[in-house]
């Protein structure tokens, strides 16, 4: 799935969850280019392909189950050499860590949510660094509109920058094997790293992130970990393309979907926030870390 097109979907999307008026989304979507007509036409479409829940979305817990605030402690935001220039993000060291992971953000930039999901991975013994992808926009809190934002990166741009943030990690945690995790457009993203060529990622566990356009996973090593969602029929639909490619390489992979949720069940800051899902994807994914980079 084209990396623009995605975006734009997920501003629909979030029209149609209620989190974006029209005029937001209208407006949203012509900052990634799209006609008036175009973008109306889009809010329509996915406002008739989303279907009314058979019963109620499972509300934001009111205390995840992790301490948010002691995970986004362990947090410092850092500077460090990217493709065109500086690039900033937030790290976390463990205390003694059994590897190193890149975490990759949404489509709404590096948020506090992605800070306290790096914390946490440091606290459970990953050091971990989220780089800000809007850093060549001038950063996340400077960019008007963050999904806009980073429709305007090329997804070259973009790999280049992902490649910067694990040089970074391998510098800060000497001898340490590599891993990703990525949300949303950030799974997408670990995907297209994944899709990119030889790198020194060891594992990587991308979130209900959309498949590249027609991958190879030529030169992949690293063990793959797919998280999915029962419901987000938009990124399953790429699933066995993605198994295919994968199965070609020769790479190690099993795919999970988490039953009765939907697209970023994850985040426990969103609307879709699905608590049973989420504990669950996390004990994987730690498990899914301590095989192949402990």
């Amino acid at each position: 799935m084209a990396l623009r097109s995605y975006l734009a979907t997920e501003i629909a999307l979030d029209h149609v969850d209620g989190l974006l008026t029209r005029r937001e989304a209208l407006q949203r979507l012509g900052l990634l280019g799209l006609t008036a007509v175009a973008a109306s036409g889009l809010l329509s479409a996915c406002a008739d392909a989303t279907p009314a829940p058979a019963a109620p979305s499972p509300a934001p817990a009111a205390t995840p189950d992790y301490d948010v605030a002691a995970a986004t402690a362990r947090t410092e935001a850092i500077s460090f050499p990217g493709g065109t220039g500086s690039m900033s993000g937030a790290f976390a060291a463990a205390q003694s860590p059994k590897g190193a992971v890149l975490v990759v953000h949404e489509n709404r930039g590096l948020t506090d949510h992605i800070r306290a999901v790096t914390g946490r991975l440091a606290g459970d013994g990953y050091t971990a660094l989220a780089p800000d992808l809007l850093s060549r926009a001038g950063g996340t809190a400077g960019a008007p509109d963050a999904t806009a934002a980073l429709g305007a990166i090329s997804e070259a741009d973009l790999v280049a920058d992902l490649r910067s943030g694990l040089a970074e990690l391998g510098r800060r945690a000497s001898g340490a094997s590599l891993g990703a995790v990525g949300f949303c457009f950030g799974g997408g993203m670990v995907w297209q790293l994944l899709n990119s060529g030889p790198s020194d990622l060891a594992a990587a566990a991308p979130f209900y992130g959309p498949a590249p356009d027609n991958p190879t996973f030529t030169g992949a090593k690293a063990a793959v970990l797919g998280i999915f969602a029962e419901q987000d029929t938009r990124v399953n639909a790429g699933r066995d393309t993605l198994d295919r490619a994968l199965t070609a390489a020769n790479v190690t992979h099993e795919f999970v979907t988490e039953p009765g949720a939907n697209h970023a069940f994850f985040n426990d800051t969103g609307p879709r926030y699905n608590p049973t899902a989420a504990t669950d994807a996390y004990r994987r994914l730690l498990a899914w870390f301590d095989t192949h980079l402990g």
